[in-house]
């Protein structure tokens, strides 16, 4: 943060120029039933981020310190990369 001038932001990629384009424009019109979306869609998260659940698998030591590795890499615990690993594959976003 700048004392001066404020907080100093990231200049915007050009879907986030559209969509504030579209918003001081006016273009971008409410969603009727927008309180049961927000619902359905908090649902969903919060479905997707229960963890009631325990899984406990042998992998070899090489495996599991590449997998630190790469947890490191991305600034999470190993545990909860290995969880969203296996919640990518079995959703089909990862192959």
């Amino acid at each position: 943060m700048d004392a001066l001038l404020g907080p100093v932001c990231a200049p915007y990629d050009d879907e986030e120029l559209e969509i504030l384009q579209a918003w001081e424009t006016g273009a971008l019109k409410p969603v009727n039933g927008m309180a049961q979306h927000i619902r359905t869609h908090r649902d969903a998260g919060a479905a997707t981020f229960k963890k009631d659940q325990r899984l406990n698998i042998r992998i070899s030591s090489r495996d599991l310190k590449n997998l630190q590795a790469r947890a490191l890499e991305e600034g999470v615990p190993y545990q909860t990369f290995a969880a969203s690993l296996l919640h990518k594959f079995v959703s089909g976003r990862l192959t």
